[in-house]
């Protein structure tokens, strides 16, 4: 698999797809594990470096319950990112999508991370019976709320102390996108 759906547009000179990560991407997800100022709000503490090779080496990071997908500058063949997707049920039934992403700094702010998360969503109800994506977010996370919403999230509330980070318990938004949900493509978001 050479890419996981279509290419989209940022600019006339910059597309975003998504595509399973290669071995080289694996110098990056180290640095996600070494280098605090890289993660911002997310940093937990330092991590296995060598956790992404070995994770690599299992099944290449597509998982049947969870996975990663480099997001790719195209003209660039550059790596920007990655996305992140873990199943979930609620009463045991219904299973659901937790996403995430993480941009490299050069690439923040640049209308990049709302298009790979739309494409996240967009691939998996292709590919999967989920009715369900959702992500959260930091309250003071005002860049990552927009980007949900261009992606075609709502907000659903706030989940009480669900991340303990800087020394304690913080709350977090919950954010959620329904297959039957409009496309944030036909509602034309373009920015």
């Amino acid at each position: 698999m050479d890419h996981c759906g279509p290419s989209v547009p940022v600019t006339a000179d910059l597309t975003v797809r998504l595509r399973p990560v290669a071995e080289p991407d694996l110098a990056m997800l180290r640095r996600f594990c070494t280098e605090p100022g890289l993660l911002g709000l997310d940093w937990a503490g330092f991590r296995d470096a060598e956790a992404p090779a070995r994770r690599f080496a299992v099944d290449g990071y597509l998982g049947e319950d969870d996975g990663r997908l480099i997001v790719e500058v195209e003209q660039e063949r550059a790596a920007a990112g990655l996305v992140s997707y873990t199943s979930g049920r609620y009463a045991g039934r219904a299973s659901y999508w937790e996403i995430g992403i993480v941009l490299l700094p050069p690439w923040r702010g640049r209308g990049i991370g709302w298009r790979a998360q739309a494409l996240l969503c967009d691939y998996l109800f292709q590919h999967t019976p989920a009715q369900r994506v959702q992500a959260g977010t930091h309250p003071e996370n005002v860049a990552e709320q927009r980007a949900l919403e261009k992606a075609g999230f709502q907000l659903e509330g706030v989940v009480r102390a669900s991340e303990f980070r800087a020394g304690q318990w913080r709350d977090g938004y919950l954010y959620s996108r329904l297959r039957d949900d409009p496309s944030p493509w036909d509602a034309g978001a373009t920015s």
